[in-house]
């Protein structure tokens, strides 16, 4: 039976991501040091990871100029959705060459998947929002009662690359650290700290 995954934020082909830092202001946000490396291991692990009978929900900003997107012609699979990212700025007729479907957001076992994080007042109707754009960090919690700065806010889960070892990540394996996240917040508040990235654009 086909398996589904899930992928954010590639970023093909843009050099600016490769040198991106982390919030630390140190560590590379990409262990890559050109796009050109940085997209021949993107493709290698996307097609070692996802079968050609697989289905793939792409959360967005997949590549950076028009002329770059045909790099989707060498993913081992063909079966592709795209959830549109900030920088997926194209016309549709060109994106609807290589994906089945295009969509702003999609709802997947009352998950909601997303490009950029939703309003947290439109969170209740969901079990969470699995979303991407924020690379390397996760939402944090901003309102009383709360709030403590910097503690992740355990109802988002970011897909980022960044995040699933520059690969896709299978539906369950996001359904099962999801869980575990939800859990670890009931039952600790000392919840990991991530300042956010100012670099990224």
């Amino acid at each position: 039976m086909p398996s589904i995954w899930l992928y954010s934020d590639p970023h093909f082909s843009h050099q600016g991501v490769c040198r991106f830092l982390r919030a630390d202001g140190v560590t590379k946000l990409r262990p890559w040091d050109t796009a050109e490396e940085m997209d021949e291991e993107l493709v290698r692990r996307f097609n070692e990871t996802v079968g050609p009978n697989d289905k793939v929900y792409m959360l967005g900003d997949i590549a950076f100029k028009r002329s770059h997107i045909r790099i989707l012609d060498r993913l081992n699979c063909k079966d592709l959705v795209l959830i549109k990212g900030n920088h997926d700025v194209e016309d549709l007729k060109l994106y609807s060459q290589y994906f089945r479907d295009i969509r702003a957001y999609h709802i997947m076992d009352n998950y909601l998947l997303s490009h950029i994080p939703i309003h947290p007042e439109s969170l209740s109707r969901w079990k969470g929002n699995w979303h991407g754009h924020t690379h390397a960090n996760s939402v944090t919690l901003a309102m009383p009662p709360a709030y403590r700065p910097g503690q992740i806010d355990p109802r988002y889960m970011s897909l980022c690359v960044e995040q699933t070892d520059y690969r896709p990540i299978l539906f369950e394996r996001a359904r099962d650290r999801f869980i575990e996240q939800m859990e670890l917040s009931r039952q600790s508040s000392d919840i990991l700290v991530v300042v956010p990235l100012d670099q990224h654009r």
